[in-house]
């Protein structure tokens, strides 16, 4: 090889490794990943939507003031939060029948991905996120590693309402100034592979499965949770952060909350979280309170008039969220034919008009250096 074709082989090579260097801008250490700046598109959105939606949604039951969604672990475990879903579901469905017997009801019949999105456009939401897999580990997308693991077809593709509900909700939302996201479950309550090696289930399920998801639809919000179960030793969270932040189709925009694993909350993450709470006083990183209209995030049909906060009690709630510093993510929770219960609209539409006129002081703003909201009103 003559001399200077050799020279531009050798100069070809280290520009190929100083610009793999530079496409790792994150390493896998948590000091590392916590650099990276919170998009400022988040910061400035305030308002999101929460949609819980799955198999739970055909009973639809707890008691009030527990979480409908949980339907499947309460009736397993009754000891841990009494009888009353157990009751309810042999009663209501008998002894025999499975959790997994809700499929065949889970039709989704009225469910419209644009009458959702136009729905939330129309609220002065900025932003929705879409349950793709809650605790009982059955996806909204057609996810190979759900249907392995389980050993049967437990997806919304192949059962259910035979679509593809990300997909989906992803396509009609983008179709709107809204950005799109979703909550996805690290934990599955009653997985076999999980159950028996969970190491094996991050490994064959979790790493996979998580970059699926955000290869095939590409949220800009990704809210993790049931993380509480193990330490990052065994989720090795940090190892899919990295790879989200440098290398995923999502890597420029998305956004992660701090869910990762068991002790990482308000401690990790793009976003702090917070649930059924009043958010997070004088923090200086980016929060978020959670929580849906009435008081469950499944829908919930035990539930009464007086359990769901009034649109001035939600106006008046993200405001002060607002003021604050953080972001209000409100939950709504379809029913089994993927109609949105009135109730839920009309808050969401309330809200909608109240932002319509006062969106200005929502939108974008920070907050003061010091805050006053519950203080006597002296600095």
């Amino acid at each position: 090889m003559k001399q200077p074709a050799l020279f531009l082989w050798l100069l070809l090579g280290v520009c190929c490794v100083s610009l793999s260097a530079q496409s790792e801008k994150y390493s896998v250490s948590w000091d590392s990943l916590d650099q990276r700046p919170t998009p400022q598109w988040w910061k400035d959105a305030k308002f999101g939507i929460f949609v819980f939606w799955g198999p739970a949604s055909v009973p639809a039951f707890a008691p009030r003031g527990e979480y409908a969604e949980w339907y499947w672990y309460w009736i397993e475990h009754a000891e841990t939060r009494g009888p009353a879903c157990r009751d309810f579901h042999q009663k209501t469905y008998g002894e025999s029948f499975e959790y997994a017997d809700f499929l065949p009801l889970f039709k989704g019949e009225f469910f419209d991905p644009t009458q959702w999105a136009g729905l939330f456009e129309k609220s002065g939401a900025k932003y929705v996120v879409l349950n793709a897999k809650h605790h009982d580990g059955y996806t909204m997308w057609p996810s190979k590693e759900a249907n392995q693991s389980w050993g049967r077809r437990w997806n919304s593709l192949e059962t259910g309402p035979r679509r593809d509900v990300v997909g989906e909700v992803a396509d009609a939302v983008r179709r709107t100034d809204l950005r799109f996201g979703v909550y996805y479950s690290l934990y599955e309550w009653f997985n076999p592979l999980y159950v028996s090696d969970v190491n094996l289930f991050v490994e064959k399920l979790y790493f996979p499965q998580f970059k699926d998801l955000m290869t095939r639809y590409q949220p800009e919000i990704i809210f993790v949770d049931g993380e509480w179960d193990h330490g990052n030793e065994i989720w090795r969270s940090n190892e899919l952060l990295a790879w989200l932040f440098n290398e995923s189709p999502a890597r420029e925009s998305v956004v992660v909350n701090d869910r990762w694993f068991k002790g990482s909350r308000h401690k990790h993450g793009g976003y702090y979280t917070t649930e059924y709470g009043s958010g997070l006083e004088g923090a200086t990183h980016p929060w978020e309170e959670n929580r849906a209209i009435g008081k469950s995030y499944g829908f919930n049909r035990a539930e009464l008039a007086e359990d769901y906060s009034s649109a001035q009690e939600l106006v008046l709630m993200l405001v002060d969220i607002v003021s604050r510093g953080g972001n209000l993510l409100l939950d709504v929770g379809p029913a089994a034919d993927g109609s949105i219960p009135v109730i839920m609209q009309d808050r969401l539409l309330e809200m909608g008009r109240w932002l319509e006129t006062n969106g200005d002081a929502i939108y974008g703003p920070t907050p003061w250096k010091q805050s006053c909201q519950w203080s006597s009103g002296t600095i």
